[in-house]
């Protein structure tokens, strides 16, 4: 045996679980495909010529446990937005400042002409801080029973809320205003192509882990981009003694720990107690040469966008850079959400796509460089919802084209003036944006069909599973490392921290 664990995959959950069994004593090798460790949660200078460090694949931290950055003594450190997000409506717009309740209420009552809705939100988010305060640190645990985990929750009505009832439906129940139940809804369909009511669940699935991020659902900006987070991992993992090997591409798995890779144009071969597949469980399949079954589908497109100043709004009241400092959402009412999903599922680009912005240079300028940050340059990362990857499968090029016009249309539509006339020019006088469909995901990063989480997100208990890791395969020294095991999407090393767990408990 030339190692006691091989970690195929270098991303952010290979490198936590490489950091774990290094930190125990065991020999580890991880072996990443790309130039670079980090998977999806990396940093890059995406326009030529123009000095800024985009988080390009994923965005945003929530769901990483202070557990695991304390554990691994982790150099990062995540920024709290206290805008939590701004929702044009016509001339006005929902602004949420969780520094400022009387300013939120006074934004409700803009958009809503009453105070109801926003009793019924301040409603709502107690019962889902009550669902995250108790569920959260179980995912870190062997997983619980359904019944187990509703007994910690404690509370019937929230388990109806989000563990047995369509979102939708409580939505519509409790909400009287289309933008506000919109607001909601939107965090149900991150990564997710589902409708409101879908009765499979997976939009309350994904909607519970954008709820419960340590406890209390915040969504924070790395400093430095999303490559610091995966950098400081990359550091405690090689600190511990794990070998990280990057431009080694995995050709095979057997379940007796047998992994064979190419390196360099040379065919290698080693031998682990335990294999670690930090990739999607379709493709931990085809390296076993099992039959992988159907594949999942992405269903998002990914805008980055560098400005040289952040545009105007139709409403006057708001300071862009409040507007921006947390999530801006676009087109995305409740009404305008389900119109979206039947367009695309009948097969079409959405007439007006629905997405979602996100402003870290406002946040975080230290990803900007000394001369764009003098001269504010502004960095926004956009998350378009319901493009799946169907509609890119024929021609993805001219598929892709068609989006972005349509995203930036979309978003113009909600603004005083065009985007594109705030777009910065690179040295060559191009505009510095790109757009990245699933389809664009897969090829650079191996998820299937651009699926964000791997697979549809899992419900954090099992009865035919409780007391195990939500890691495990069909395989004893093979586990499941990514986002695709029990409890696993989002950047949070949990299924890292899981598998490690696996390993550790023998």
């Amino acid at each position: 045996m030339d190692y006691d664990a091989v970690i195929v995959g270098g991303g952010h959950n290979g490198l936590v679980a490489a950091a774990y069994l290094a930190r125990a004593g065991r020999s580890v090798l991880v072996l990443e495909r790309r130039d670079e460790t980090g998977g999806a949660a990396v940093s890059f200078r995406a326009f030529e010529g123009v000095d800024v460090r985009l988080s390009r694949y994923s965005y945003l931290v929530s769901l990483l446990p202070r557990k695991i950055v304390e554990d691994l003594g982790l150099d990062v450190e995540l920024r709290r937005r206290r805008m939590s997000s701004y929702t044009p409506a016509g001339d006005t717009g929902l602004l949420v400042d969780t520094g400022d309740e009387a300013r939120t209420a006074a934004a409700f009552r803009a958009v809503t002409w009453s105070t109801k809705d926003y009793d019924a939100w301040r409603r709502f988010y107690a019962l889902a801080g009550k669902v995250a305060a108790r569920t959260f640190d179980t995912l870190t645990s062997p997983l619980p029973s359904r019944d187990e985990l509703r007994e910690r929750i404690g509370d019937d009505e929230a388990w109806s809320m989000f563990f047995e009832r369509p979102i939708g439906e409580t939505l519509t129940g409790l909400f009287g205003d289309d933008t506000v139940r919109g607001v909601v809804l939107t965090d149900a369909l991150i990564g997710t192509f589902a409708p409101a009511s879908d009765r499979d669940l997976r939009q309350n699935r994904c909607l519970l882990y954008h709820l419960i991020g340590n406890g209390t659902g915040d969504w924070d900006v790395p400093v430095g981009g999303m490559g610091a987070v995966t950098g400081a991992l990359a550091d405690a993992a090689r600190r511990a003694g794990a070998t990280l090997v990057t431009g080694a591409e995995v050709q095979s798995v057997t379940p007796d720990g047998e992994v064979r890779y190419t390196l360099e144009g040379a065919s290698r071969v080693v031998s682990a107690g335990h294999v670690l597949a930090n990739v999607a469980p379709r493709t931990l399949a085809r390296l076993l040469g099992e039959e992988p079954g159907e594949a999942p589908e992405g269903a998002q497109l990914k805008v980055n966008m560098v400005l040289s100043r952040l545009p105007r709004l139709r409403d006057a009241s708001v300071d862009p850079r409040d507007a921006f400092g947390g999530t801006f959402h676009v087109n995305e009412t409740f009404s305008q959400l389900e119109t979206a999903y039947a367009e695309a599922a009948a097969g079409r680009i959405p007439a007006l796509p629905p997405c979602e912005i996100y402003c870290h240079s406002l946040t975080d300028p230290s990803i900007l460089g000394p001369a764009e940050r003098a001269a504010g340059v502004q960095t926004l990362t956009l998350f378009g919802l319901h493009m799946p990857a169907r509609l890119f499968e024929t021609d993805n090029d001219a598929a892709r084209a068609e989006a972005l016009r349509a995203t930036l249309a979309s978003l113009n539509s909600v603004l005083a003036e065009p985007i594109e006339g705030c777009l910065l020019r690179d040295p060559a006088g191009r505009p510095c944006v790109e757009a990245k469909t699933p389809l664009d995901l897969e090829a650079e990063l191996g998820l299937p069909r651009g699926h964000i989480f791997h697979r549809d997100l899992s419900w954090p208990f099992s009865d035919s599973a409780a007391g195990t890791w939500g890691v495990e395969t069909a395989h004893p020294r093979v586990l499941l490392c990514g986002a695709g095991a029990v409890r696993g999407g989002g950047v949070s090393g949990i299924p890292g921290h899981n598998a490690a767990m696996a390993v550790l408990a023998g």
